[in-house]
């Protein structure tokens, strides 16, 4: 077996010890023990997945100038002569682009929680889940077949579950993993339907023979031709697959979970909800990317303007929120999203900067998932500071808590395009696709821009500055396995966005050679800087400002708060709708109709029964005398009656 193959193993089996271990034995040892396990373990894998991804860039990955995929795997299921379901590693760029985020965040998130989540009931477990999600999600990103993939993807909603539910006797947290759980899998189901679709077509799970268009691209034209309701079968299958990424990624109308689930330690909320499971729809899209360009062309246009409406209404909801974890989560939203506005313009290859939307996703993917986390780890230190998650309760707290100012405001720059900071070269990639390929999306992400800018610098300025609130004890800083974290992450959201990105991640596997666009760029800062100028103006000091915006907009304001009655539409549709209107007559024609039928014949049959029961009383002279009348009776018949 390959050496780095053997690497990846180790990364896979780390974390899944580490949950049998601290689940089955983290009861048995202090908080101390199990936390250091966790970490340490988390720490090794990072470590590997760092090895990983140096050797595969610098080494044995480039062949003749391009980044080719190596592969290691054995039969685990076989269905018919050519379909069947292997299980193996797949390592290419996006794959260990994953394992470095996921494995860096994970890590981080570990130290953090030593002493976020000191003194909780159930810290053993806590960590053995942490363990659990992070086997899971590494998995599905090595696999090299769909329905791999789709085994992973089921157990790292479990694992979701498992933590956002973390708070069990807490009545929200429990509402909240249930609806994050029912949500997904509905969208799972069409994933799942999507993938019998179209390995029923292709003959195949595996990733390497789905996107080789020279092996199934005749198999693929073919059956374009074939349609259902207007569209290709295999536009379907791909379109049902999305599904599944919309409801992990928590894409229109799939999105309802997330917020929730903030319900959860913040702590998930910064490996889960941040930098990792929410981006799996954009890494699922990546993946098959070749198929959607080339076989579904449609399908992937309507990725690209159903990730632009989604981005656009997080970023106004996101306006009005006043729980920072839910602001936080919105953002979230808004930022995949951007993700998939990005593979949505794409095109494939490297000439002429034609895959640069892909490149240019994958490269705000990268760059996401560390200022992202960071938010909410500093959203995590804020929290435990002054135990409340609303913004009205903070004010004035950068001279109590100066490592998370800096932190915090170091992630808000890079989310709002600031440059040298991260996010604005990975988000003006996403810009310059969108203006070479479609206006209309290149427009509405130059708002979402603006408007991610200003609800970010909104939290800023009403935790950090504004009206400073009299606190019950004086807020200080937390200890050191809570801020290395921050600073370690800070590191990262000042440095990546200098990572050659376009050289190491891109359609083909060939360089790209990508330039700064000036009037895209300069642009895009200044309604940045626009964006911070107004929440500066409304929100750094007290004002009546905010109130008399949100006055003048009336109906509009308060539809965004409510953010925008998604969730009293479910509930209408579910309770109004489905329980009441569909589910109550049938539970009244299964209770009164089929068992009262059933009743019925019990009924009937009970009734004959008492009447006939006599017959079999036991008596012997009964017998013979019933014996002997109907021997008459049938003498009579006889005798009397002619033939």
């Amino acid at each position: 077996m390959d050496t780095n193959i053997v690497i990846a193993l180790f990364i896979l089996i780390i974390p899944v010890f580490n949950f049998l271990f601290l689940g089955l034995l983290g009861s048995k040892m202090s908080e101390k023990t199990a936390g250091t396990i966790g970490t340490v373990g988390l720490g090794i894998v990072a470590l590997l997945s760092y090895i990983t991804a140096y050797n595969y860039f610098f080494g044995y990955g480039k062949v003749d100038g391009v980044y080719l995929p190596i592969s290691e795997g054995f039969e685990w299921l076989r269905f018919t002569e050519h379909l069947h379901i292997d299980l193996g590693i797949l390592l290419d760029p996006i794959s260990i682009m994953m394992l470095v985020v996921v494995s860096t965040v994970s890590f981080m998130v570990h130290l953090y929680s030593i002493g976020y989540m000191h003194g909780e009931k159930g810290f053993q477990r806590y960590f053995s889940f942490l363990s659990l999600f992070s086997f899971a999600m590494l998995g599905l990103v090595v696999a090299t077949n769909i329905f791999q993939m789709y085994i992973f993807w089921e157990l790292v909603g479990v694992s979701s579950y498992l933590l956002i539910g973390f708070y069990y006797t807490k009545p929200s947290a429990v509402a909240a993993s249930k609806k994050a759980f029912i949500v997904t899998r509905f969208a799972d189901l069409g994933f799942l339907v999507g993938i019998l679709l179209l390995s029923y077509f292709t003959k195949t799970f595996d990733f390497a023979q789905i996107c080789d268009t020279s092996a199934t691209g005749a198999i693929l034209s073919n059956n374009v031709t074939t349609t259902f309701l207007g569209f290709s079968v295999i536009s379907w299958a791909m379109a049902l697959i999305f599904i599944g990424g919309a409801g992990k990624s928590a894409m229109l109308p799939l999105h309802i979970w997330l917020p929730d689930a903030m319900e959860g330690p913040t702590p998930v909320s910064a490996l889960i909800h941040a930098a990792t499971m929410v981006v799996a729809g954009v890494f699922l899209v990546a993946r098959l990317f070749p198929v959607y360009y080339f076989f579904t062309p449609t399908v992937l246009q309507i990725i690209g303007y159903l990730g632009a409406a989604t981005s656009l209404f997080a970023a106004l909801v996101a306006c009005t929120q006043t729980d920072i974890k839910r602001v936080l989560a919105f953002s979230t939203i808004s930022q995949i999203a951007y993700m998939l506005v990005a593979l949505g313009v794409s095109k494939y290859g490297a000439e002429h900067e034609a895959g640069l939307g892909y490149m240019a996703s994958m490269f705000h993917l990268f760059t996401h998932a560390f200022f992202k986390s960071l938010l909410f780890l500093a959203a995590g230190a804020i929290i435990h500071a002054v135990h409340s998650n609303e913004m009205g309760d903070m004010g004035g707290l950068r001279k109590y808590l100066p490592i998370t100012h800096i932190t915090f405001l170091i992630a808000c720059l890079s989310i709002a395009g600031i440059p040298p900071f991260s996010g604005f070269f990975s988000k003006d990639e996403i810009l310059v696709a969108a203006f070479e390929h479609d206006k209309i999306l290149f427009v509405c992400q130059y708002l979402v821009a603006g408007l991610t800018a200003f609800y970010m610098f909104r939290l800023y300025y009403s935790i950090f500055w504004g009206k400073e609130t009299h606190y019950h004890h004086t807020p200080h800083e937390a200890g050191l396995n809570m801020t290395i974290p921050l600073l370690f992450l800070a590191f990262l959201t000042v440095v990546t966005g200098f990572i050659p990105f376009a050289d190491l991640i891109t359609t083909d596997g060939k360089p790209m050679e990508i330039h700064t666009v000036w009037e895209v760029a300069i642009p895009s800062v200044l309604v940045g800087l626009v964006g911070i100028a107004i929440a500066t103006y409304m929100y750094k000091k007290p004002t009546l400002m905010p109130d008399k915006v949100s006055n003048s907009l009336g109906g509009f304001y308060k539809a965004t708060a409510k953010k925008f009655y998604f969730d009293e539409l479910y509930i209408f549709v579910t309770k109004k709708i489905i329980f009441n209107g569909i589910s109550t007559p049938i539970a009244w024609f299964d209770r009164h109709v089929v068992d009262g039928f059933m009743d019925l014949q019990a009924t009937i049959s009970n009734g004959v029964s008492a009447k006939i029961k006599g017959l079999q009383s036991g008596h012997v002279q009964q017998y013979v005398w019933v014996f002997a009348v109907s021997v008459f009776i049938i003498a009579g018949l006889v005798i009397f009656l002619p033939l």
